[in-house]
């Protein structure tokens, strides 16, 4: 299964990946928070990282 990872010191909370993939992203504290990785079938995770301004969302196997 592929899940999103996000980098904290990178992310700077545009929300992007939170209009894109709400049932996998929110915004807590100012930065990206993963909630539901299993959700990524749902939605788009690929495209949240490739627009995510600041490279801050990497996709790995897990």
């Amino acid at each position: 299964m592929k899940k999103p990872v996000i980098d904290w010191d990178t992310c700077i909370g545009c929300g992007s990946c939170v209009e894109l993939c709400p049932e996998v992203f929110e915004l807590r504290d100012e930065k990206a928070y993963v909630t539901a990785p299993e959700k990524c079938d749902s939605c788009n995770c690929q495209e949240a990282a490739d627009i995510c301004p600041v490279e801050a969302i990497t996709i790995v196997e897990s």
